[in-house]
């Protein structure tokens, strides 16, 4: 294959790929990321920095192009698609992929943005739009290495939310290969954000969102960015692949071999590199009847990529959500005084319950370099009672992951989860509709219709 055609072929996939050509089980992937994100941005829409996010975007103002999630706000598509994307991220606790970054929270709310841009959009279109956007942004993902800091949302979900958006709108191809090349041109963003504990988290999302939407527009209007941002001497490869990632690997069995499958949805409200602890943290206490007052000390061991993210010292900031998502010791002892973790678990009152942050204490974390050949996920705990047993355990994939997927009737929690967290309910027939909706999506007339049932 001959390097000048990579981006072609990425573009043409973009914009010409049918859905009967995508496997089921790829396009289930893509509802669970609806299903995932209807229900998170629903309940995200009260939470820290919203209204002040809204009401700047009210306050800008434009023409009256897209609706945001609960409130029905009409404003232009980018700030619809911000809003919305930053509200769908709020939680956390939307679909991501290892090592990291986050697709859905940005593609769907471009979609829904494009989808109103165009007028209308049928559910068999836009599914198709949600696979494509998903699998672009699945093929520039990278290893923690080659990310070393950065947010991976801000880099390979700008190119899953810019390849939705351009499918919404009916691109053609060179027109796609402009737009990803612009998007190109956008990413960035680091997870300091996420250690400091702030709002940078949600809002690069958000950002996310509106790129996709806004470098689909641009190049619609003609307008270009980096034409070979893969095979250019200063493309994707060589600034963000570090010189280590082959430029035909991104399109390497296109349309044949579906790298949205490793995507994960997980069981437990906080960041992805917490989902394992929490998981064998719970099943100590349920298997031990295990109380607060029995643990005398806790420590995990993660890669060092998951313990640089979440194993620093935890301190409530002003942010406590975004505290609490990401650290470990945290989230461990969440789990052993309130016996799950659950959405109302991270509410900022919540989170400096005198009884968890005694146990916050007793907890230490490392890292070890030798668990990264166990994968991203791995994490080993050894909880010491006051008796001065040790009970050691531990996995290589947490729950949620590739190679341990969460059950249908688990999803459809999820999204009930949410529904009954949510700040501004939905009345429960709106909420059935939403479900029964996704679930029938390549058969629905236009998706405006779930963009309808979720404004209250």
């Amino acid at each position: 294959m001959s390097a000048v055609d990579l981006e072609d072929r990425l573009a043409d996939f973009v914009v010409g790929h049918p859905l009967s050509d995508v496997p089921a089980e790829a396009g289930l992937t893509a509802q669970r990321v609806l299903l995932a994100v209807a229900g998170t941005g629903v309940a995200g829409a009260d939470e820290d920095g919203i209204a002040e996010l809204r009401a700047l975007l009210l306050e800008r103002g434009g023409t009256p192009q897209a609706t945001s999630l609960v409130f029905g706000d009409r404003l232009p598509a980018v700030a619809a698609a911000q809003l919305n994307g930053t509200m769908c991220r709020a939680l956390d606790f939307c679909d991501a992929m290892a090592p990291g970054p986050h697709f859905g929270a940005a593609l769907v709310p471009a979609c829904l943005a494009a989808a109103e841009l165009r007028g209308g959009c049928g559910g068999a279109d836009f599914l198709a739009a949600l696979v494509v956007g998903c699998e672009v942004g699945a093929r520039f993902n990278l290893s923690e290495r080659q990310y070393d800091g950065f947010d991976p949302t801000g880099i390979a979900a700008t190119f899953a939310a810019t390849a939705g958006a351009a499918r919404v709108l009916g691109l053609d191809a060179l027109q796609a290969r402009r737009a990803l090349g612009l998007a190109f041109n956008r990413c960035g963003g680091s997870f300091q954000s996420h250690i400091d504990g702030t709002l940078g988290v949600r809002l690069l999302q958000g950002h996310v969102a509106a790129a996709g939407v806004e470098c689909a527009q641009m190049a619609q209007r003609g307008l270009t960015g980096p034409l070979n941002f893969l095979s250019g001497v200063y493309g994707f490869p060589h600034l963000y692949g570090r010189g280590t990632l082959p430029p035909a690997d991104v399109v390497a069995g296109l349309g044949h071999e579906w790298r949205l499958q490793r995507m994960m949805f997980k069981p437990y409200p906080s960041c992805g590199a917490t989902q394992g602890l929490t998981q064998l943290v719970l099943d100590l206490v349920h298997e031990l009847d295990l109380r607060p007052e029995q643990v005398a000390t806790v420590l995990v061991r993660q890669p060092p990529y998951s313990h640089k993210l979440v194993g620093h010292p935890f301190k409530r900031g002003a942010n406590p959500r975004v505290d609490a998502q990401f650290s470990a010791a945290w989230c461990v002892a969440n789990a052993l005084v309130r016996r799950s973790s659950q959405l109302s678990h991270f509410k900022p009152e919540q989170i400096t319950d005198p009884a968890v942050l005694a146990l916050v204490a007793r907890v230490t974390t490392e890292g070890d370099p030798a668990m990264d050949t166990r994968g991203h996920t791995a994490v080993d705990i050894v909880l010491t009672t006051t008796d001065g047993t040790r009970h050691a355990r531990g996995l290589d994939i947490a729950p949620g992951f590739p190679g341990r997927p969460l059950s249908a009737a688990q999803h459809l929690q999820r999204f009930s989860d949410c529904m009954a967290y949510a700040p501004f309910p939905l009345p429960a027939a709106r909420q059935q509709a939403l479900r029964d909706g996704i679930e029938a999506l390549a058969d629905l007339p236009d998706v405006r219709t779930l963009l309808a049932a979720m404004v209250r």
